[in-house]
């Protein structure tokens, strides 16, 4: 709770969470923590994973009703009265992709929702959700050392759609590469600003979300929207996804 705040204070203006984190418990968590919340701050959830596999394990699941009723408890656990951007955590591929988000779709205009998203896509699955419904935002996997989604990113550039990376400093790991702690010692700079300072760099639709739960790491996480890389720095960690 302390760590939410402390972000609102530094200027933070997303928060992202899922149904998938504890259940909702994250969603109960981040309003205990900011509710009312202060103008300009987007908390964004996402739905399509629970537990309804046959021994209650987690699975993706995009059945309508599922879908509803997350959305609703989502609504309930934020206590708000829209969700101003839902994110589908996950395409079911047992459930056609025009149910899904063909749902999302009607529960926008029940204004419920406000604007959706989808989450670890391939470009090809972003164009057929875009022939069903707006797409504001993409959330998938993407740091300096694993670009896989490289066309997503590029997909969403060319259709000016926010891309969310998750896992933006590859778990703390992008410091074990020798490159990025050179870098990072030529600039005075931890590894990890180094990792998102590239990502802010890349491309002016992205958005990492880093997680962390511990003030100290959000201030330098937030530190490094001020670290600035020569072409010659960016080059050199370019070269590292090649």
């Amino acid at each position: 709770m302390a760590v939410a705040r402390r972000a609102v204070e530094l200027g933070v203006t997303l928060i992202d969470t899922a149904y998938l984190y504890g259940g909702g418990a994250n969603e109960e968590l981040l309003a205990d923590a900011l509710h009312p919340y202060p103008d300009g701050l987007l908390v964004t959830t996402k739905v399509g994973v629970a537990r309804s596999g046959p021994s209650g394990e987690w699975q993706l699941d995009g059945r309508p009703d599922v879908l509803r009723a997350q959305v609703e408890q989502a609504l309930r656990r934020l206590r708000v009265e829209r969700i101003e951007l839902l994110q589908l955590h996950r395409i079911d591929p047992r459930t056609p992709l025009a149910d899904q988000l063909g749902t999302l779709r009607d529960l926008g205009s029940e204004g419920k929702l406000g604007r959706i998203g989808l989450s670890e896509v391939t470009a090809t699955e972003l164009d057929e959700a875009r022939k069903i419904v707006d797409i504001v935002s993409v959330q998938n996997r993407y740091n300096l050392v694993d670009r896989e989604h490289e066309p997503v990113l590029e997909a969403c550039e060319a259709a000016g759609i926010a891309f969310l990376p998750w896992r933006p400093v590859a778990a703390g790991a992008s410091g074990a590469r020798a490159e990025v702690a050179a870098v990072a010692a030529e600039l005075g700079a931890t590894a990890t600003q180094v990792a998102l300072a590239w990502l802010l760099g890349r491309s002016q639709v992205v958005l990492p979300i880093p997680g962390t739960a511990r003030i100290d790491h959000l201030e330098e996480n937030l530190a490094a929207a001020h670290l600035r890389l020569s072409p010659v720095h960016r080059d050199r960690l370019d070269r590292l996804g090649r």
